[in-house]
């Protein structure tokens, strides 16, 4: 029998919950199946490695739903939890690069999810 896996607490930077509320029902739903397997440790198909975090653990969940593409941005870098920090439409017409202010969010959120595991961790 394999043993159980532990499901990883899951908590939201910045707006980042509310942007993803904001998205279809389809894509919350998607997403949310994908954020619930990083909880567990795993990993869904449409989810792949934030190029430019060298081995953070930064992954993006992209979800295309009506001709739009959404994406939410999630770090596993904590250990055992998983941090949400950004949920966007990308709306950039350039390829598939992430638009820079949106990857301005994602670089200064993983130092607000340090200081709260911090404070999380020591009343744990």
């Amino acid at each position: 029998m394999e043993p159980r896996r532990r499901l990883k607490p899951l908590f939201w930077t910045g707006s980042s919950r509310k942007d993803l509320k904001s998205f279809p029902a389809e894509v919350q739903d998607e997403m949310g199946y994908a954020l619930r397997d990083a909880q567990f440790g795993g990993q869904r198909m449409n989810v792949q490695v934030l190029k430019g975090f060298r081995g953070a653990g930064v992954f993006d969940v992209i979800e295309n739903f009506d001709g739009n593409t959404f994406r939410a941005v999630y770090t596993v870098r904590f250990e055992g939890v998983v941090y949400v920090l950004h949920a966007f439409q990308k709306k950039s017409k350039r390829g598939i690069a992430t638009p820079q202010a949106d990857l301005k969010l994602i670089r200064a959120r993983p130092k607000a999810a340090e200081e709260h595991y911090l404070k999380w961790r020591a009343r744990i």
